[in-house]
């Protein structure tokens, strides 16, 4: 779960980006800058970020706020889950990602699917739409939405790629260690009861 002062942070940083947005006065735009910069330095006190990759995370945010969107493909294959191992952290994560720009969200986890794991895919239906705070992920600077949609197998072989050095189907209880920051275990054990139970209706928040 997010920490009370990262939730401040993340809200500071809201305001400030939505001020910048819309003021017209000078001196209001200089206020909300200063706001900014307390954001970005409760940040670099309690995480492991320096200043300057905060500073540039904010600085890249413009107009009003949202949440990012994060969305990773469920594919089933007897029984088993498919998983990628990312790179960066050698562990292991759904296939996925951010949302892009012009693709819908059934295209965005067909598209990262091919990408990550060599498999092509057709999204089938929509299985849970969750609050990143509301689950065990490490704090992050963004708040974020997680679309999880459930996928069939339709082709291609098993091939990692760009952010990915393995691909593997896993089992319910023989799974590898998992990134975090990516997909938490009781996310993959929600997962399996929707492959147990596919009467089971969507998940919000």
């Amino acid at each position: 779960m997010s920490t009370k002062w990262l939730e401040w942070a993340k809200q500071i940083q809201a305001l400030a980006q939505a001020g910048l947005t819309y003021t017209k006065d000078p001196y209001d735009k200089e206020r909300y800058r200063e706001l900014r910069a307390i954001s970005a330095e409760i940040m670099a006190q309690y995480t492991k970020l320096d200043m300057e990759t905060i500073e540039d995370l904010f600085a890249n945010e413009t107009g009003y706020p949202t949440p990012k969107v994060d969305v990773r493909a469920v594919v089933f294959k007897q029984g088993k889950i498919l998983l990628v191992q990312e790179k960066d952290d050698q562990r292991w994560a759904l296939p996925g990602g951010w949302a892009d720009i012009g693709l819908t969200p059934s295209e965005v986890v067909v598209k990262e699917v091919k990408e990550e794991s060599g498999f092509e895919v057709k999204a089938t239906r929509l299985l849970a739409v969750l609050d990143k705070k509301c689950h065990p992920h490490p704090p992050s600077p963004y708040h974020v939405y997680k679309i999880f949609i459930q996928c069939k197998l339709v082709g291609g072989v098993a091939e990692s790629g760009l952010e990915t050095q393995n691909v593997r189907f896993c089992g319910e209880h023989e799974l590898p260690p998992l990134s975090i920051e990516r997909n938490t275990p009781s996310q993959l054990q929600l997962l399996f009861e929707y492959y147990k139970n596919p009467g089971k209706p969507p998940l919000v928040d």
